[in-house]
């Protein structure tokens, strides 16, 4: 029997066949300039990376978008570090089109985040003006990448786009360090059964020197207490997705993780 990992990404495959991610956006080349890394190594406050995500295959629909701009603006207004926006269209109900319009009128670093398992996906990426693409460890150990995981790095560099890789598990993580990603994520959801630990980031920066490499701890995170205690254990940026988007006052408790620390 598959698994939720197995259907998002055979769905990813589909939605990679109908022609989806063959778009034509302007090109917003000055944005390539604006980098995570570099943003969250600036960061005076908590680096919370905050995501514009309407729908969840785990919660269904947290939030209903009407205008992205302005849920953007709010979002750096908080003291977001950046913004995640998702492009997945099944399951998420995601958007190329939002990607495009927070590239072209916020500035600010945007993650591309989707199931990518093709590297059309990081052209749709670039053209629509992200400046860094998840790619996540386990789609490409479980063999639905197109290129092999070090390829599918380098032609998102090619691109001019940072990587943040994900990892759940200590060999991912171990494998992720020899690579050239620019961050490593620990995703504390197992993607497998959506399960939500947040000791998943607790149990691999105990086992393994993250040796200098930036680390993001994603989904569960709701409240400073969890953002102080995933940095005591080495976590050095946060990605947040829908405590943010289930809020009543967005900004308001956006605004409370960014002063965590």
């Amino acid at each position: 029997m598959s698994d939720y990992l197995d259907i998002l990404a055979q769905e990813a495959l589909k939605t990679v066949e109908s022609g989806y991610y063959t778009v034509s956006f302007r090109k917003t080349i000055y944005r390539r300039k604006n980098s995570l890394k570099k943003a969250i190594l600036q960061c005076k406050h908590a680096p919370v990376i905050a995501e514009i995500k309407p729908s969840s295959p785990f919660k269904g629909k947290l939030r209903q978008i009407n205008n992205p701009i302005e849920v953007a603006e709010a979002i750096l207004r908080a003291g977001a570090v950046g913004i995640s926006v998702l492009t997945e269209p099944k399951y998420f109900n995601g958007s190329l089109e939002i990607l495009a319009k927070v590239c072209e009128h916020v500035e600010a670093p945007i993650l591309m985040k989707d199931i990518i398992v093709d590297p059309i996906q990081l052209k749709a990426a670039y053209k629509a003006g992200a400046h860094i693409v998840l790619l996540i460890s386990q789609i490409f150990n479980r063999g639905y990448g197109k290129l092999p995981l070090s390829e599918m790095i380098k032609e998102a560099h090619r691109l001019g786009l940072e990587v943040l890789l994900e990892t759940h598990t200590i060999e991912e993580f171990t494998v992720a360090l020899k690579t050239d990603a620019d961050l490593i994520g620990i995703n504390n959801r197992d993607l497998s059964t959506l399960n939500v630990d947040l000791t998943v980031t607790e149990s691999i920066l105990a086992n393994v020197n993250p040796e200098g490499r930036i680390v993001i701890s994603e989904s569960g995170i709701q409240t400073p207490e969890d953002i102080r205690w995933l940095t005591r254990l080495g976590a050095k940026a946060f990605l947040v997705g829908s405590a943010v988007m289930k809020a009543e006052n967005m900004e308001k408790k956006l605004m409370e993780l960014v002063t965590a620390l």
